[in-house]
C-alpha cells in the first residue's frame, strides 16, 4: 500500500487548527513541538458546521427512505412500486459511485457538494409541489429518487475528505466517531419521525427533508475546504485506480471480503426477521423497535472507539465483531421474541463504528489525497454491493424455505465465509499503522 502522505492543503490546514503560520522560517518539526494544543472539535466551528449540514443531510435521506415508500403505496397500493424507489436509488448510487470518486479527484469539491444539495433540494420540493397540484406520478417519484441516489453518489466521498480537511490528524479518530454518531442517530431517529410526520400530512416529510437539505445547503456555501490540485497532465489510473490500491494490499483484500459479507447477509437477514416475528405476533411497532437494536448499537458503540482499536489490532477486530454476527440470525428463534432481536443487534452493533474508522486508519489515511475519492468511492461501492443481493437472496430463500431454516442458512452461510478470512494469518496479525496507534490511544 502507498505509504502515509501529508499534502500542501493538509498542512495547510494543520497549521490553522493548531495555530500556526506557515512559512516562519523554522522546521516543521520545531514548530509542532512548540504549538499549542489544537482547537478542541467543540470550538471547531468549521466542523461544527460541516457536522450539523452533514447530520442534516443524513436524517432528511432517512425520513425519505421511509416517507417514499408510504407515499408510493397510498398512492397505487403496489408494494412493487413502492420497492422500485429504493431499487432505484440504490442502483444509481451503485452506477454512479465509482464516477463520483473520479469527480471527488478532480473537480472542485465545494462545488460540487453545492450542486448536488441544490439537486437534492429541489428534487424533495417537487414532490409537496405536486401534491399541492394534484397527484404525482409513478415515473415523478423514479426520477426523485434517481436524483437522491445520484446526489449520495457524488457527495459521499467529498464529505468524508471534506471532514478530514477540517481537523487536525490527531483529532480525526474522534471527528470520526463523532460523525458515526451522527449516521447512528439519523439511522434511529429517520423511520419513526417519518411515519409521524406522514401521518400530519402526506407532503410534510417531504417538506421536512427538504428543509434538512437547504441546511446541508447553507453548510456547504459557509465552510470552506480545500479541493485537489489539478491532476497532472497525462495522468494515469482512471477511474478504477480506487480499485488497483484495494486490489495490491494482502490485508485489504480478505477485509473487505469480511465487509462485504457481513453486509450481504444482514441485508439478506431483515425479511425472514419481520417474517417470523409476525408470525410470532408480534406488531408493526414491536418489529420497527427490534430492529432499531443495531442502530441504538452503534450509538453506544460511538463512544468506544478508541477503547476497541487498543484492545485489539484491526484483523483481531475485524474477525471478532463478525464472529460476534454470525448467531444473531439465530436470535428470532430463542425465547424473548423482539426483545432478544433488539439485544443480538445491538451488540453487533456496537462494533460497526470501530470498524468505520478502521477504513479509514488503514485505507484512507494510506492513500495520496489525488486518489482518496476514487478510493472511498471504491470501498464503498464493494461494501454496498452485496446489500441488494441479499435482499433479493432473502426472497429466494422464503418462497423455498421457512422463515428459521431461512435465517439457519444465513447463519450457516456468514460462518462458512468467515473461515477461509479467520485462517489467514495477514489479517489476524495486521497492525495499526504507527501513526493511527498514536492517535487512537
Amino acid at each position: 500500500m502507498t505509504e502515509c502522505t501529508t499534502t500542501a492543503d493538509e498542512r495547510a490546514t494543520d497549521e490553522r487548527a493548531t495555530g500556526q503560520q506557515p512559512g516562519d522560517g523554522q522546521p516543521t518539526d520545531d514548530r509542532r513541538a512548540d504549538a499549542p494544543p489544537p482547537v478542541p472539535l467543540r470550538r471547531n466551528l468549521r466542523f461544527q458546521a460541516l457536522w450539523i449540514g452533514q447530520s442534516c443531510a443524513t436524517l432528511g435521506m432517512r425520513i425519505g427512505e421511509t416517507a417514499f415508500p408510504l407515499l408510493v403505496l397510498a398512492l397505487t397500493g403496489s408494494a412493487t412500486a413502492a420497492g422500485a424507489f429504493g431499487a432505484v436509488e440504490m442502483a444509481t448510487t451503485l452506477l454512479l459511485g465509482v464516477h463520483g470518486g473520479v469527480i471527488a479527484d478532480r473537480l472542485d469539491r465545494r462545488r460540487v457538494l453545492l450542486v448536488a444539495d441544490t439537486a437534492r433540494l429541489l428534487a424533495l420540493a417537487s414532490i409537496p409541489a405536486a401534491l399541492a397540484l394534484g397527484r404525482p406520478s409513478l415515473v415523478h417519484l423514479l426520477v426523485v429518487a434517481a436524483v437522491i441516489g445520484a446526489t449520495v453518489a457524488y457527495t459521499g466521498p467529498i464529505r468524508l475528505l471534506a471532514l478530514r480537511s477540517v481537523v487536525t490528524p490527531e483529532q480525526l479518530p474522534q471527528a470520526l466517531a463523532q460523525d458515526e454518531a451522527r449516521m447512528s442517530g439519523a439511522a434511529l431517529a429517520g423511520p419513526p419521525l417519518a411515519g409521524f410526520l406522514f401521518g400530519l400530512g402526506r407532503s410534510v416529510p417531504f417538506l421536512g427533508a427538504a428543509f434538512a437539505s437547504l441546511v446541508s445547503l447553507v453548510s456547504a456555501l459557509v465552510v470552506r475546504f480545500p479541493s485537489p490540485a489539478a491532476p497532472p497532465r497525462g495522468e494515469k489510473g482512471g477511474a478504477l485506480a480506487g480499485f488497483r490500491v484495494l486490489a495490491a494490499s494482502p490485508l485489504l483484500r480478505p477485509a473487505l471480503a469480511v465487509l462485504l459479507v457481513i453486509n450481504l447477509t444482514g441485508a439478506a437477514l431483515l425479511l425472514p426477521v419481520m417474517v417470523l416475528l409476525r408470525e410470532h405476533g408480534t406488531g408493526s411497532g414491536g418489529i420497527g423497535l427490534a430492529l432499531a437494536g443495531e442502530a441504538v448499537g452503534a450509538l453506544a458503540g460511538a463512544l468506544l472507539v478508541s477503547r476497541l482499536h487498543r484492545l485489539a489490532g484491526p484483523g483481531v477486530l475485524l474477525l471478532a465483531v463478525a464472529w460476534t454476527a454470525v448467531p444473531v440470525p439465530l436470535a428470532p428463534l430463542l425465547p424473548g421474541g423482539a426483545v432478544t432481536v433488539f439485544v443480538a443487534l445491538f451488540v453487533v452493533g456496537a462494533g460497526v463504528p470501530a470498524l468505520r474508522v478502521m477504513l479509514d486508519l488503514l485505507v484512507f489515511r494510506q492513500v495520496p489525497d489525488e486518489l482518496r475519492g476514487r478510493v472511498i468511492a471504491a470501498t464503498v461501492t464493494l461494501l454496498t454491493a452485496g446489500m441488494p443481493a441479499g435482499a433479493f437472496a432473502a426472497g429466494l430463500l422464503l418462497d423455498h424455505l421457512s422463515p428459521a431454516a431461512a435465517l439457519a442458512s444465513i447463519a450457516g452461510v456468514l460462518a462458512a465465509a468467515l473461515l477461509p478470512a479467520t485462517a489467514s494469518r495477514t489479517l489476524r496479525r495486521a497492525a495499526w499503522p504507527a501513526a493511527a496507534t498514536a492517535t487512537t490511544s
